[in-house]
């Protein structure tokens, strides 16, 4: 009971010191979760538009994120949000290939 109160006061003490960083952080483990059942169940195309969707909002979110507040390793963050982009809008197009 120790450990699950230590890991729910480290989540709001991350939410309330920087709320960006935990949207982005929470959509996408949303993201991996989703992209990771529509891999498993191929049928399952809503799964895998819900997932591409959280990652290019998170990508996006990311990308203003260090236009407005440059952190220690802005270049780093903006390289993985635009291959995360690159990678998510490939991910669209094979699916509109795919129906």
């Amino acid at each position: 009971m120790r450990s699950w109160r230590f890991w729910l006061n480290t989540l709001i003490l991350s939410s309330q010191y920087n709320p960006p960083r935990f949207v982005e952080l929470l959509m996408l483990t949303l993201a991996i979760a989703m992209l990771t059942i529509s891999s498993l169940v191929p049928t399952e195309i809503p799964y895998m538009v819900l997932g591409l969707s959280f990652v290019i909002g998170a990508s996006i979110s990311i990308l203003v994120r260090e236009a407005i507040a440059p952190s220690p390793q802005t270049r780093v963050t903006q390289l993985t949000a635009l291959l995360l982009l690159i990678v998510s809008f490939y991910g669209f197009a094979d699916l509109i290939r795919m129906l």
